[in-house]
């Protein structure tokens, strides 16, 4: 089940968001290129429903990303990132 916020809310790739605002992961990429990859971040805790939070992105370049997934933190390179599509999680605070 899915809050009303997420619906509403552009899918976007983790790489892309924002550090320090939360997002639900909706789905891993799953190309011929990429199952592998997707397979073993559903293994880390990566899966759809999940709250994700980027903690810090390196310098320079903004990888690896420090993501907070559940109640552990791995580095994520971009690649990586990249299959992990999320849509925020907005608590109507405001704009």
């Amino acid at each position: 089940m899915s809050s009303p916020a997420a619906n509403l809310a552009p899918v976007l790739p983790l790489s892309a968001a924002v550090a320090g605002q939360a997002y639900q992961v909706i789905a891993l990429t799953s190309d011929s290129a990429h199952v592998e990859l997707s397979n073993r971040l559903a293994e880390l805790g990566f899966l759809p429903g999940e709250r994700v939070l980027i903690l810090a992105r390196g310098v320079p370049g903004g990888e690896p990303l420090a993501v907070r997934v559940g109640l552990s933190t791995f580095a994520l390179r971009r690649a990586e990132a990249d299959c992990v599509q999320v849509v925020s999680i907005n608590s109507g605070g405001g704009h």
